[in-house]
């Protein structure tokens, strides 16, 4: 019996240990915890408003505009090769209602996503006509809209592809590039998940222009429903490897569809990847399905940047 306790208190003295590290050890790499939260919002037109969701003035902040897709507004929309249009829920999320809740909350920015999944009844394509004609029209269309909103960023999340893997990279690679040197946006994201097309495109633009994408919002809510804690932790594992020296974002969506879900461990697995110091984000798909469970998770996921490290060891260990 004492030798079990003892056991039990040599094993918590060891974490404890890795928890709050000696002040005199030996200096470290810098810390890889940020407290930046993202959500997605306004694809879904059920009357969401910037002001329906929780900010916590401790977290940084970011809304991303659901979406502006380079098709025109028919009631049968087509490809316009880089002349984008807005198509999130312009009435409710306006200029106007974007620079309130930035003046309201200095820690908010607010971003815009291109692409998404589909338009009308039909799946979004990246489909440009040549690298020089879309990056021209591209930036033209979207420093009008990101200058109208007065936004801070921009997203990439194109899912389907009508162009090869190097064409889409040059196509986004130069056109972060260009709205940065003009100093039209500040940060830059993108949004892919585990699919072998998806990735072949993702994984060439980061090949080339990793350098100017400051975040990786990957879409862990696309592994299957019910995707355990263990599991998350080597997805991570692995995207963190294709996306190196990225910082990639944990992520669940509202509905509990896909994924590990907040119910059945999403917080577990970052409370574990705070202790590692690689809980570089959390973004959330989407404010418009968060709306009927009142944000609860939301709330949950910016109080985790706050907890302490014996908080952390206690959601892991007890």
């Amino acid at each position: 019996m004492a030798v079990k306790i003892i056991s039990k208190l040599f094993i918590s003295l060891l974490i404890l240990q890795a928890l709050f590290p000696c002040r005199n050890a030996s200096i470290q790499a810098a810390p890889q915890n940020t407290n930046l939260f993202r959500e997605y919002i306004g694809a879904e037109f059920n009357n969401v408003k910037f002001t329906d969701v929780p900010i916590n003035s401790d977290v940084e902040f970011h809304f991303i505009l659901s979406f502006a897709i380079d098709y025109d507004t028919s009631s049968s929309p087509s490809p316009t090769n880089g002349k984008f249009n807005v198509f999130w829920d312009s009435d409710n999320l306006s200029p106007s209602q974007v620079s309130s809740i930035k003046s309201r909350h200095s820690n908010v920015k607010v971003a815009l996503s291109l692409g998404g999944d589909s338009v009308a009844n039909g799946y979004a394509y990246f489909d440009p006509s040549s690298v020089d004609s879309w990056v021209s029209n591209a930036v033209s269309s979207l420093t009008s809209i990101i200058q109208q909103y007065k936004l801070d960023g921009i997203d990439i999340d194109y899912e389907h592809f009508k162009a090869d893997p190097d064409t889409f990279a040059e196509c986004i690679g130069r056109l972060i590039k260009t709205l940065k040197g003009n100093g039209v946006i500040s940060f830059a994201s993108i949004a892919p998940f585990d699919d072998d097309q998806v990735q072949s495109h993702y994984l060439a633009l980061w090949k080339s222009y990793g350098d100017i994408i400051d975040y990786v919002n990957f879409q862990f809510y696309a592994y299957d429903q019910g995707t355990t804690v263990s599991q998350f932790m080597d997805y991570f594992k692995t995207q963190s490897t294709n996306y190196n020296g990225g910082k990639v974002l944990v992520s669940f969506i509202s509905d509990g569809s896909g994924g590990l879900s907040p119910d059945d461990g999403f917080f577990t697995a970052c409370h574990r990847l705070r202790s590692q110091k690689q809980l570089h984000g959390i973004f959330v798909w989407s404010a418009d399905d968060s709306k009927a469970n009142g944000f609860r998770y939301e709330k949950q996921s910016q109080d985790t940047f706050g907890y302490s490290s014996l908080e952390i060891y206690y959601h892991i260990y007890i």
